[in-house]
């Protein structure tokens, strides 16, 4: 699909010249102007009322300095930011990511995302992001602490249990939010809400860390069984070995599959025989360590340099993991030609343009990133309402209500896409079904 609507054209003209430099940010916003197309075409209120001008400028936009002290006494400074991009439906929420690529173009990319994943969910969330460009990575715990700490003394004037709610991303786990939780309650003297993906013992919800990944699988269940397939049997790839790859391959593997690969930022790792969970959840959550330390412990299974070549590897099923445009065109391709059928994001926007025009054309399924894998905000956003209520649900509770809310998700997207004769294209579907909420809210708000 390409943009053609005048209006829109004009539209995505005025972003990329007032946010140069962004290409994420662009990317995403074009994304989400070709769906909308036939919505503007069919109700003339969205151009009317300038509603889609104003939901491509964020309502805040933060920037500030983050000095600490590394263990050598030396000072160190980082860059935070904190996008609030949109808070028609309810008080902004999304992740917190540390990683030397974080600039203002992908936050803000990842905030206007955001607005249309939380839209999804039906929870009364509205879309921000945030982070900074520090690495965690060979850091002291003491160093991390000393960072997340001067992070929190300029980010909480910002946030609120009732106007910002930031949760972890790529980066950021139990660990820094803890960090990140103290700082706010020492500052503020407050015991809230303000974070999700805390700790158990201090308000954290059950089923958080799997959510993402469960999530996905529960999507992309609800997304084969429309079209007559399961992951019973199937053989599936899944990039990254985080918290979004691990219990996506726990809960494929539960549902039938058999993942074989997985990789880090090093490499990938193949295993015909089926990932071994176990080992990898030791190297990655207790080690800390490599994702090529896996052939230690089954040294019959295959290491390879970079992370491109996982997606050579003949599969039925990709799930995307790690990171944004992670499959490009070429990657499309050979996922094509080797028999890959379906292929779901866990990583916001794990595929270039061009990988998306190779799956339609291609008759592959594909579940886009913004429903795929909207597991991890939904749970936030139940961790929020038993934070709220003073209430803890079981594990049982609140995985049975985040595989109702994919499923409701999967349907709001297939029936908008039908809605606009685009029946299949579940990326249009779930454009269209987050916007339309958000738009009509706006407009009903007068702002």
């Amino acid at each position: 699909m390409k943009l053609t609507n005048e209006y829109l054209l004009g539209i995505q003209k005025k972003v990329e010249e007032k946010n140069p430099a962004e290409s994420e940010f662009h990317q995403a916003v074009k994304e989400v102007l070709i769906s909308l197309q036939p919505v503007v075409e069919k109700d003339p209120k969205y151009i009317e009322s300038g509603v889609i001008e104003r939901l491509v400028e964020p309502e805040r936009v933060i920037m500030f300095r983050v000095p600490w002290v590394d263990d050598n006494g030396k000072w160190q400074v980082n860059r935070g930011f904190r996008v609030q991009f949109n808070s028609a439906i309810g008080p902004y929420k999304g992740g917190l990511r540390f990683h030397p690529s974080v600039y203002l173009g992908i936050i803000k990319f990842l905030g206007f995302e955001q607005i249309f994943k939380n839209s999804l969910t039906t929870l009364p969330m509205g879309g921000g992001k945030g982070g900074s460009d520090f690495d965690p990575k060979g850091k002291s715990d003491g160093e991390i602490m000393r960072f997340c700490q001067s992070f929190m003394t300029e980010l909480y004037r910002h946030i609120g249990p009732d106007t910002d709610v930031p949760a972890g991303d790529i980066n950021v786990g139990g660990r820094e939010i803890g960090y990140l939780f103290g700082q706010y309650k020492r500052i503020t003297n407050t015991f809230t809400g303000v974070l999700t993906g805390k700790g158990l013992q201090w308000g954290g919800s059950l089923t958080r860390t799997e959510a993402t990944g469960y999530g996905l699988c529960y999507f992309t269940e609800n997304m084969l069984a429309a079209n007559g397939k399961s992951f019973k049997d199937q053989t599936v790839v899944i990039s990254g070995s985080g918290n979004v790859a691990i219990y996506a391959t726990e809960k494929a593997t539960e549902l039938g599959a058999k993942v074989v690969a997985l990789c880090d930022s090093n490499g990938y790792i193949y295993d015909k025989n089926g990932i071994d969970l176990k080992a990898v959840k030791q190297i990655k959550e207790v080690e800390r360590k490599r994702i090529k330390e896996y052939l230690n412990y089954h040294p019959e299974a295959e290491y390879h340099d970079g992370c491109k070549g996982i997606w050579t590897i003949p599969c039925d099923i990709a799930l995307p993991c790690a990171t944004q445009n992670e499959i490009d065109e070429q990657s499309a391709q050979a996922l094509a030609k080797n028999g890959c059928y379906c292929v779901s994001e866990g990583s916001n926007m794990s595929s270039t343009p061009a990988a998306i025009e190779v799956y339609f054309a291609n008759n592959m399924l594909y579940g886009p990133a913004k429903a795929a894998n909207a597991g991890g905000v939904a749970v936030s956003g139940l961790e929020m309402s038993q934070n709220s209520e003073r209430l803890s649900w079981t594990f049982e509770e609140v995985d049975g209500k985040l595989k109702d809310i994919m499923k409701d998700i999967f349907d709001n997207c297939d029936a908008r896409a039908k809605e606009y004769g685009m029946e299949g294209n579940y990326m249009a579907g779930a454009n269209i079904a987050g916007f339309i909420k958000v738009a009509d809210s706006m407009i009903a708000q007068g702002n």
